[in-house]
């Protein structure tokens, strides 16, 4: 599993790199470990100055965490999800804390798990082909990877709607929501990891950066109005209305359509851990999304999520739930609820 993992020293820098390319660089439990191994042997480490985190092949940074894997655990009602979630949650800590500068390289398609050891950094670079996003709601989850942490901190509650539809967006609106610092050209980016390698010093990447027009452009001050809403309820009934009023090629029908097609239950959840989300640390975040992931692989709705866009493919959930409404408010206090499961052990921060 080593190979999942590679990693270098460069010049001033230590690179690691996600090398499951076929997979989108999914994250395995032992790639964690890896990962955790190699930044904790750099930390005293004089020759690395600043750590780069890249993703091998064309298609992106990381997909995520290897749900697969998940899905297999709960089925099997196993304990593996408990390890994986803790060892996940810890990491992403050690890389928001990390002593020395932690650049991470945010190219092609960057989800879930994959955002957790990214937009955590300190130096968080998009480029021409991002596609970032946190679509759990649409395998019958939320966000998590300290997605609660960080969407409930988005300007204008815009993390909003990367939660409760699962949409992907581009460099811009990356940055906007709060995912991301900077943007550099495509054709810039093996330069920019020359000089950091070179130099040591991420004040080089202020020379490579160019600004970017407002990440959601005219549409902005309107998501700005609907996810202001107190509820995801309100704010499906507003993006319907709006929908209703504009062409099929506005933002909204987008929107709309996909907190349709999602876990009524996961969007209910996200609501709920991101409000209490933005009132928390990190390490309180990290520790409300251990509780809720460990809750969420007992239910029912992530084995059919994760069947129906992962394993079948059918693209056909059939949810707990029929509609937003439907979801007890007792459900979603229980899946929120923290020291739930006997025997499972939080994450640790230090």
């Amino acid at each position: 599993m080593a190979d999942h993992v590679l990693h270098e020293k460069r010049g001033r820098a230590g690179i690691i790199t996600l090398n499951r390319p076929k997979a989108i660089n999914a994250l395995t439990l032992e790639m964690f470990e890896e990962i955790t191994r190699i930044l904790r042997s750099w930390e005293d480490d004089s020759d690395v100055s600043l750590v780069i985190l890249r993703g091998a092949g064309e298609r992106g940074l990381c997909a995520g965490g290897d749900i697969a894997s998940l899905y297999q655990d709960a089925k099997d009602g196993g304990t593996m999800g408990q390890t994986f979630w803790k060892v996940e949650y810890e990491l992403d800590y050690y890389i928001h804390t990390y002593p020395k500068p932690y650049v991470a390289i945010m190219n092609g398609i960057v989800l879930g798990g994959g955002v957790g050891l990214s937009a955590l950094s300190a130096h968080r670079i998009v480029t021409d082909d991002s596609r970032v996003g946190m679509p759990e709601t649409g395998i019958g989850y939320s966000p998590d990877a300290g997605g609660t942490y960080l969407l409930s901190r988005s300007p204008d509650r815009l993390g909003r709607h990367l939660a409760y539809t699962g949409l992907h967006v581009g460099a811009a609106e990356t940055i906007d929501v709060g995912l991301a610092d900077h943007y550099v050209p495509q054709d810039q980016l093996e330069t920019l990891v020359s000089e950091l390698a070179t130099t040591g010093d991420v004040g080089v990447i202020n020379g490579f950066a160019q600004p970017l027009g407002p990440g959601f452009g005219d549409d902005r001050e309107e998501m700005a109005e609907i996810y202001a809403a107190a509820t995801p309820e309100a704010t499906l009934e507003q993006l319907s209305e709006l929908a209703e009023r504009n062409d099929d090629d506005h933002w909204s029908h987008k929107a709309a359509k996909a907190m349709r097609r999602n876990s009524p239950l996961g969007i209910k959840v996200a609501e709920t851990t991101l409000n209490r989300g933005a009132n928390m640390t990190l390490a309180e975040a990290l520790t409300q999304e251990y509780w809720f992931s460990l809750n969420m692989q007992r239910h029912p709705e992530f084995v059919e999520g994760i069947r129906a866009q992962i394993v079948e493919k059918d693209r056909n959930p059939s949810w707990t739930y029929a509609t937003l409404a439907d979801v007890p408010a007792n459900v979603v206090s229980d899946l929120t609820a923290f020291d739930t499961v006997p025997g499972a052990t939080p994450p640790e921060f230090n």
